[in-house]
């Protein structure tokens, strides 16, 4: 009798798994959502909907693009976390992902146990940029006039805790110079302060000011990642112009609630990596300056744990608060 018993609940189990296998090999039989923490029109929007299509043209089903905004992307993440893990609700995320965990005390998900990585999409260098009446004209000339001009030097970011900001602090951590940081309610505000010479320098995102710098109304000192980029091919790194060891750059991945199933996300992954190397998609996303990636779920997590160290550490040693 105790054996009957035992081969009717394995038969059982294997009945209950069955729709959940199938449903799993015939993903996706519905609409995707994908849902991105920034608003419209911003880097990370503007990547969702440069591979949301070509996701959708080789996995014959539609994906939605879902800003909820709010809360450093915290919002749209939360509610990811919280969603069924079956593959419909997908998270795309930029670098603040990894920054918030040692910003924020009380994030209403856990980044670590509750979302996992899919895959690594596209990353892009910041640009050092200065107004063109700033006397620095490369990277080791203005090392030198903050160190002749403690404290005189400003620098605006997108606000503490941003990613422009952590590239600024590693910085002067690293030339060992003292500038007076300036918050904005954005990247964006900060990027029109220096052009208009209220401020002396920013680290700007290359996808938004690498126009600004080919009309002449900023200067490129170089670019923050540690190999040139293929947007900008003619200015040096920041490392190699004279600040050995900096490196940093902003990155846009993809997310799933945790618990879901193993094939979906390795299905996600390679689909993912098949649109970023898309002619179209590429070409796209190198014109823009950022540079394409595409990853195992595995590479993309070992990203993600770097990442989220380097922040912490940056963020502990300058003492930001959010």
């Amino acid at each position: 009798m105790k054996t009957l018993s035992i081969v009717m609940l394995g038969l059982w189990g294997l009945a209950a798994a069955a729709p959940a296998a199938a449903q799993s090999a015939a993903y996706p039989v519905k609409p995707v959502r994908l849902l991105v923490g920034q608003a419209p029109g911003g880097a990370t929007d503007v990547i969702a909907r440069l591979v949301n299509t070509r996701l959708a043209e080789s996995m014959g089903q539609t994906f939605i693009v879902e800003n909820r905004t709010g809360a450093a992307g915290s919002i749209a993440a939360a509610l990811v976390s919280k969603s069924a893990p079956d593959g419909y609700n997908l998270l795309l995320v930029s670098s603040s992902y990894a920054i918030n965990p040692s910003l924020y005390t009380d994030l209403p998900f856990d980044p670590v146990r509750d979302l996992t990585a899919v895959s690594l999409i596209a990353e892009a260098p910041f640009l050092l940029l200065v107004h063109p009446s700033t006397p620095a004209r490369s990277v080791k000339e203005l090392i030198g006039l903050a160190k002749a001009r403690p404290g005189v030097l400003n620098y605006g970011s997108g606000g503490n805790g941003s990613s422009g900001h952590l590239a600024g602090e590693l910085f002067t951590s690293l030339a060992n110079v003292k500038m007076v940081h300036i918050p904005y309610k954005g990247a964006g505000p900060a990027l029109v302060d220096v052009i208009a010479g209220q401020i002396h320098l920013t680290f700007g995102s290359v996808l938004s000011s690498l126009g600004h710098v080919k009309n002449g109304r900023l200067r490129a000192l170089g670019v923050t990642s540690a190999t040139r980029s293929s947007g900008a091919p003619e200015l040096p790194t920041i490392a190699e112009a004279g600040l050995p060891g900096y490196q940093t750059t902003t990155w846009y991945g993809l997310l799933a609630p945790a618990n879901t199933p193993q094939d979906i996300v390795q299905r996600l992954s390679d689909e993912m990596r098949k649109a970023v190397n898309a002619p179209d998609v590429r070409n796209r996303i190198l014109t823009d300056g950022a540079e394409p990636r595409g990853s195992t779920p595995k590479e993309f997590q070992a990203h993600l744990a770097a990442e989220m160290k380097r922040a912490a550490t940056i963020i502990k040693r300058a003492g930001i608060k959010p």
